[in-house]
């Protein structure tokens, strides 16, 4: 399996500030790192995903740019389909967007415009109809949600297709992705459930007449020097009840390395860590710091 390292920033990182992010980009294009993956809240401090994406596909030749993850339900999925494959086109396949339902904050689906019981059909009808927009010419659709007679979105992607990597750790969740996905991402996990999630998105694939491609398991990786925030542990306790917080969120930059080999050991090969707490005193100090430790995983 092909190892990669990708940073991730979280939701509440501040970085509205074109000096500092650009400062990031080009350390992290420099240093080796395969991407830069940018998580969505609306109401929080983080840039828009696709704002983000474009800024640093602009300014760097080999970093792939994810988002980890993008709210699909919501968002018109022919106008997505067109920013998208935009963004693909002029990055030359560097933009890998992971999409998920949204965070369960009744602030996030106000912003959103969606129930929280309608975001799953949403989501269903919408990711299999921007595939057809990617793919084909002259769409025509009639679902619940979206009529389309004849639309057509250009330009087409470079292969009429984007690779959509999807998030989650719910059944229904990892089931969804064997059934639209072409990766899983989840976070706050441990290598047994990453294991058993695997066989569970390979599975829901096999009975939808799928295949996903098994390079595209990974895992986010949070890390933090001191202790853990509240809200944090509620998130592991909840995903992972049998889990020890240090099992799953690195104390320091020196366990990752450990973790990462043990995430690998359970199917996983794409790693994003994802610092958290106050922001680092120099960003070109603990991306080195994370390279040297890091990236000679890269193969």
């Amino acid at each position: 399996m092909k190892i990669r390292i990708g940073l991730g920033l979280g939701a509440a990182t501040d970085l509205a500030d074109g000096a500092t992010l650009g400062h990031i980009v080009d350390e992290l294009e420099r240093l080796g790192f395969d991407s830069l993956w940018f998580t969505e809240r609306i109401n929080g401090p983080s840039l828009d995903p696709l704002v983000a994406m474009t800024f640093t596909i602009a300014r760097t030749r080999k970093l792939k740019v994810g988002t980890a993850v993008m709210v699909l339900p919501g968002r018109n999925p022919v106008v997505l389909a067109k920013a998208l494959a935009s963004l693909d086109r002029l990055s030359n396949g560097r933009a890998f967007p992971a999409v998920g339902l949204g965070a369960v904050n009744p602030l996030e689906q106000q912003a959103f415009g969606i129930q929280r019981n309608e975001r799953a059909s949403w989501f269903d009808e919408a990711l299999p109809l921007m595939r057809r927009l990617w793919a084909e010419d002259h769409v025509v659709h009639h679902g619940p949600r979206f009529n389309l007679d004849g639309v057509t979105v250009e330009p087409k992607p470079l292969d009429k297709h984007i690779d959509i990597w999807l998030g989650g750790a719910a059944s229904v969740e990892l089931e969804r992705c064997g059934r639209l996905g072409d990766g899983w991402l989840p976070s706050f996990c441990t290598p047994p459930s990453v294991r058993k999630g695997i066989a569970t998105v390979n599975r829901a694939a096999e009975q939808a007449g799928r295949w996903v491609d098994q390079e595209h398991f990974g895992v986010l990786l949070p890390y933090i020097e001191g202790p853990l925030p509240t809200g944090i542990v509620d998130i592991i306790r909840k995903r992972e009840p049998d889990a020890s917080p240090g099992d799953i969120v690195a104390s320091n930059r020196d366990q990752l390395c450990g973790m990462i080999e043990r995430f690998v050991d359970a199917g996983a090969s794409k790693f994003v860590v994802l610092p958290y707490g106050a922001p680092p005193a120099g960003w070109t100090e603990e991306l080195e710091n994370l390279a040297s430790i890091l990236l000679p995983l890269q193969n």
